[in-house]
């Protein structure tokens, strides 16, 4: 299935139905007074985020989506029945936006959540609600609403907690497949990865994490260069970025120090907040060469782009801001246990921390709510 991560849609609630002006008539009975019921309500659009599609290629091609009207009220206090309403289902990470107001409609964060997108019209009242003592026979009747029609900007930003960039080539998808079940194209030429693949990466029963790989980038991109800028998007719900490096490319005339300093310049551009994500650099390719040139270029590497971070050790779990660096082959398998290992450790405690600040935000609210509840004045009680 072609991967499509964005789509305009126009959704249409449907109109409540009428209300009905009618009276009564049956025999022996003259005057029966109004007996007109309401109309129904009008069908709503709702979206829906579903774990089981993980494209938004529906909605490309099938652009108009229109509730039903609701049905008009009739006589003998008949309510009119109300039109069913449309479920849209998204995947999960779906953002919704209004193209008239740009305001965010919805962010579709988990499977089962649904949010409305256009409400139906309320059905119009019979005439049965405007009968009073001096107004025995009202033939007035109200129209239905009309349901809200809405154009929006469908936008998928995948969910994954650890997210790699780089060049075209820096074995990004080689990676992705050492360490999960992810199968991307893999060739030996540049822009072999055409759209994002997600990949559980899995330690054991109890830890696992989703690593995203997306299309590699070129200087320029945050202008619109080569494909990574349109993929950039699914890197902002990480909370992790792994810098692929090529140490060891074919090119001799390729310099991995400028590539790498042009790709941060690419993010800086692109978006402040994910400039801002932590953010570890691998070096991979290292079994191309021997352990000698390995060492020389990888210090003239750190050099060029003035790393000043130790490489990690036990204690890293601990320190959740230094930068990380690791060396590693994708290909052969060498330090990328090490590299998941770290990863895990480090989400695990980025959650621990999460956890700790939430449940000091509650226990400082707490109290502020208890203020703000009136007293009860127990002077009453004590009184004779």
């Amino acid at each position: 299935m072609k991967f499509i991560d964005e789509a305009k849609i126009e959704v249409i609630a449907g109109r409540g139905g009428n209300g009905a002006a009618s009276f009564r008539r049956e025999k022996f009975v003259p005057r029966g007074g109004p007996d007109g019921g309401d109309g129904g309500k009008g069908g709503s659009v709702w979206a829906v985020a579903d774990e089981n599609i993980n494209t938004l290629v529906e909605y490309r091609f099938v652009k108009r989506y229109q509730a039903k009207n609701g049905e008009k009220g009739h006589g003998s206090d008949r309510y009119g029945a109300g039109a069913d309403d449309i479920e849209l289902r998204m995947p999960v990470g779906t953002l919704i936006r209004d193209l008239d107001t740009d305001e965010i409609v919805a962010d579709l964060t988990h499977h089962g959540q649904r949010v409305i997108l256009a409400r139906g019209g309320k059905g119009g009242l019979g005439n049965i609600h405007f009968k009073s003592s001096v107004n025995r026979a009202p033939k007035q009747a109200t129209p239905g609403e009309e349901g809200e029609a809405r154009s929006l900007q469908l936008e998928l930003k995948v969910l994954a907690d650890v997210g790699l960039l780089g060049m075209p080539n820096a074995g990004k998808s080689t990676l992705i497949t050492a360490v999960s079940a992810a199968r991307p194209k893999i060739a030996d030429y540049p822009f072999t990865t055409m759209h994002p693949n997600l990949g559980v990466v899995r330690l054991d029963e109890n830890h696992s994490f989703v690593m995203a790989d997306i299309p590699g980038l070129i200087e320029g991109a945050a202008e619109g260069a080569g494909l990574g800028h349109r993929f950039l998007k699914h890197l902002q719900r990480t909370g992790l970025l792994l810098h692929v490096v090529d140490l060891a490319p074919f090119d001799e005339n390729v310099n991995p120090a400028a590539e790498a300093l042009a790709i941060v310049e690419e993010l800086r551009k692109y978006d402040a907040e994910l400039y801002d994500k932590p953010r570890w650099l691998v070096l991979n390719k290292l079994d191309i060469l021997d352990e000698e040139e390995a060492e020389a270029r990888t210090a003239e590497f750190l050099k060029q782009i003035g790393w000043n971070y130790p490489e990690p050790d036990d204690r890293f779990e601990f320190d959740m801001t230094t930068p990380r660096l690791f060396k590693i082959s994708a290909l052969a398998h060498q330090g990328t246990q090490d590299l998941v290992r770290q990863i895990n450790q480090y989400l695990s405690e980025k959650k621990r921390l999460a956890a700790l600040e939430e449940a000091a935000a509650k226990a400082a609210a707490a109290p502020e709510a208890a203020e703000q509840q009136p007293k009860t004045d127990t002077s009453v009680f004590l009184a004779e």
